[in-house]
């Protein structure tokens, strides 16, 4: 949502949106921290709006990131080890104290669909007009949008062995499925013939390539090619 703001304006709006007035008050959009639905997440941001947000302890916004960063591995050296799931933050209409807006005249607004477009989560049919809205299971098409309007957002299916990705063109090997997990998809590369996408997570800079990862590209691995959603701004 951030980075389409700032495409759509051409860079004159540098807007970092809260993750965290998302995570805690779109009931409609999932279990918080346990699951979500990121078509949900932004028809929530067409509808309600979201304030400014930034990492955890940041002093410039709104509502920034409640849960302190920790490691997904023992002895690293900058976070402490995670525990067990966090839980989600409560919901609240009040900024930090000391920031400069108010809440409401914080928030900022996505783009409405028009009275024809609409959406049925479930099924991700494609909707007319603005708004929010599902991208076909086709890489052209992804690539496409991408270039027009900014990165696209994957619910990627997590396995064991995705947990312990350092490095290289992910492909699934092996373990149990672990759930789901919504990531950004913002580039495409190739490296030695072999096609991937250029992936966002949110596991801390710990984890993978600087806290980013590449999936093979063109053969839906792990759903990355299946029900993505983007939206207008």
């Amino acid at each position: 949502m951030s980075d389409r703001i700032c495409i759509a304006s051409k860079g004159k709006k540098e807007i970092l949106l809260s993750a965290d007035d998302l995570l805690s008050c779109c009931f409609e959009c999932g279990d918080g921290c346990e699951d979500g639905w990121p078509l949900s997440a932004w028809r929530y941001f067409t509808r309600k709006g979201l304030c400014t947000g930034g990492p955890y302890g940041d002093k410039d916004a709104c509502k920034p990131y409640e849960i302190p960063p920790c490691g997904h591995h023992k002895n690293e050296a900058y976070y402490h080890e995670c525990k067990d799931m966090a839980d989600t933050p409560t919901c609240s209409s009040k900024c930090q104290k000391r920031y400069s807006k108010c809440y409401k005249r914080d928030k900022t607004f996505g783009e409405p669909m028009n009275k024809q477009g609409y959406a049925y989560e479930e099924r991700f049919y494609s909707i007319s007009g603005k708004g929010a809205y599902a991208l076909p299971e086709s890489v052209s098409a992804i690539q496409r949008d991408k270039l027009e309007n900014g990165p696209v957002v994957a619910r990627f299916t997590v396995y064991q062995d995705s947990m312990h990705y350092k490095s290289g063109i992910y492909k699934y090997t092996y373990g149990d499925e672990q759930g789901r997990h919504a990531v950004k998809i913002f580039g495409w590369e190739s490296e030695n013939g072999v096609p991937s996408w250029i992936i966002a997570n949110s596991w801390n800079s710990e984890w993978g390539e600087n806290g980013f990862f590449r999936v093979i590209r063109g053969e839906d691995d792990c759903g990355i090619e299946k029900n993505l959603v983007a939206g207008h701004v």
